[in-house]
């Protein structure tokens, strides 16, 4: 089984548990009950689980209101601002969930035209195929999806083109880094060599050179990019980014590897097994939990960078952050189309964390090993 088959398979897991997770609490709960009722337990100890899970809500409520009052905004409508004269409203105006039931008003009143205006048209290009040892080909037709025009919006924005700039640089991002933190992590874990601890210390200072540097390292960024002809290529970006996120990451990875047991790769030697398959077929495979946190991160440090981007790309290979930035006008800001670009921008993001989450800890807390 691959890596992202068995994390496939824990996530689908994981879901398949959610019922018997809520028919687990059902019955601790009938089952506190009634050792209460039979003078067992107490009242604090009764209602301790309750008040603590409600303290949890309010916490969890009170880091999420940033995230819920930005889609208020989003919701408002053109000329909605994050600031109100009227006050504090909860819910957007106009929303009436009574609609639903009366008129069948699936959006309730709700305003998402901001939404629209992020997505745009959603268009499937023609296509054209040709068939193999003749001179026929089969020419698709262009199939529009979903039309902004449709719905009253005019010139939709250019979310699409800067999603597809994301991923042309993040993806490279991803399998340049991982191309060298994978062989790295297993050498710095396993092998014995010349200046190992040196290296090791070289690793540990350049997670820190970044923040060190600051302004002066993003200014060198840009003259050696200018210098070579590089400002506005993507791919230089990707190769700056891998770059950057090769040391922290390597480091990670390397002391998730250490909590391997290496009489596994030594029972492995023992059967004849050559050192490309103890690196396949043992290292990886329990390594999946650091390679999980690690392919995150890499990711996210192409798709989420903003000061970089901004300074060595042109209004055509924007990315995402960027093209969030461009929003921004001089003396104003659309802030339903801001709130409704951003809120799309981190919805991908969110999900992979949230159902990520586990093994994003499970990489982070360096591991052990079950005996």
């Amino acid at each position: 089984m691959s890596l992202l088959s068995a994390i496939a398979a824990q996530i689908r897991d994981d879901l398949k548990a959610i019922p018997e997770a809520v028919a687990d609490w059902y019955h601790k709960s009938r089952y506190k009950l009634d050792l209460y009722r039979r003078g067992k337990i107490g009242f604090p100890q009764l209602v301790a689980p309750v008040v603590s899970s409600l303290g949890a809500l309010v916490l969890v409520a009170g880091l999420m209101f940033p995230v819920y009052w930005i889609a208020l905004a989003a919701l408002s409508g053109e000329g909605a601002s994050l600031y109100s004269s009227s006050g504090f409203r909860v819910v957007p105006d106009g929303f009436n969930p009574l609609l639903l039931v009366t008129e069948g008003d699936l959006w309730m009143g709700m305003d998402l035209s901001a939404f629209v205006w992020v997505i745009g048209d959603v268009v499937i290009p023609s296509l054209r195929v040709s068939i193999p040892f003749t001179d026929l080909s089969v020419v698709t037709s262009e199939t529009t999806l979903f039309r902004a025009a449709d719905y009253g919006v005019e010139n939709p924005s250019d979310f699409t083109t800067y999603a597809w700039n994301s991923l042309t640089v993040a993806i490279p991002t991803v399998i340049m880094a991982m191309i060298v933190i994978v062989p790295a992590s297993y050498a710095l874990s396993r092998r014995e060599f010349l200046m190992r601890k040196k290296v090791l210390y070289g690793y540990i200072l350049f997670t820190q050179v970044g923040g060190g540097l600051g302004l002066a390292m993003l200014i060198a960024v840009f003259a050696i990019f200018a210098g070579l002809d590089l400002t506005n290529s993507k791919f230089a970006l990707a190769v700056y980014y891998a770059a950057m996120a090769v040391p922290f990451n390597t480091w990670l990875l390397k002391t998730f590897m250490d909590s391997i047991p290496p009489s596994y790769e030594e029972a492995a030697v023992m059967d004849g097994a050559p050192p490309w398959r103890v690196v396949w077929e043992i290292i990886l495979p329990l390594s999946k939990a650091g390679l999980a946190a690690v392919f995150i991160f890499v990711f996210l440090a192409g798709w989420m960078e903003f000061i970089v981007a901004q300074t060595v790309l042109r209004p055509e290979n924007y990315t995402l952050p960027v093209g969030l930035f461009a929003l921004i006008d001089e003396y104003s800001v659309p802030w339903a189309r801001f709130s409704a670009f951003a809120l799309t921008f981190a919805a991908p993001v969110m999900f992979v964390y949230l159902f990520a989450q586990r093994y994003i800890e499970s990489g982070l807390s360096f591991g052990g090993m079950e005996g």
